[in-house]
């Protein structure tokens, strides 16, 4: 199925450029000036059978704490197939960061942070989450709608 897959990137892509304007509008430095952002791309391959404890962990916890460690969450998706039913057992989301230092300085202090650590082991008494995690960074183009 791997034209599913490309027609859901495809969707995402679409997704993000109309997400990316409101984005970078909340993140400037000053109103007259816009921010030079980072945006991350994340995919988290869960174990079989733990992608709901992972959406429940995003929900209830992740969210928040990003955003406490200065962390722009913009958009999470999931995969779906041609009849709109979840294809896989992947989280795909985006967020942005000032910089990809930024980026950096803010999962450190997320790691470390001892709400995360009580959320994070009490997501997993029931066995481990995600079974591999996908990172990468991206600019905008100059001729993207968010520039």
């Amino acid at each position: 199925m791997p034209s599913i897959r490309r027609w859901s990137v495809v969707v995402g892509a679409v997704l993000v450029g109309l997400i990316v304007g409101w984005t970078s509008a909340s993140l400037r430095a000053d109103a007259g000036k816009p921010a030079a952002l980072v945006y991350e791309l994340r995919t988290y391959t869960t174990e079989e059978g733990r992608l709901p404890a992972l959406h429940a962990r995003f929900k209830d916890h992740t969210i928040k704490l990003f955003e406490k460690h200065g962390m722009k969450n913009v958009l999470y998706f999931t995969a779906i197939d041609a009849d709109g039913k979840s294809a896989d057992n992947k989280l795909i989301y985006l967020l942005a960061h000032k910089s990809q230092a930024a980026a950096k300085a803010s999962f450190d202090a997320f790691r470390q942070d001892p709400e995360w650590i009580v959320a994070r082991d009490a997501s997993e008494k029931d066995g481990k989450i995600v079974a591999k995690l996908e990172s990468q960074f991206l600019n905008l183009t100059e001729y993207s709608p968010g520039k």
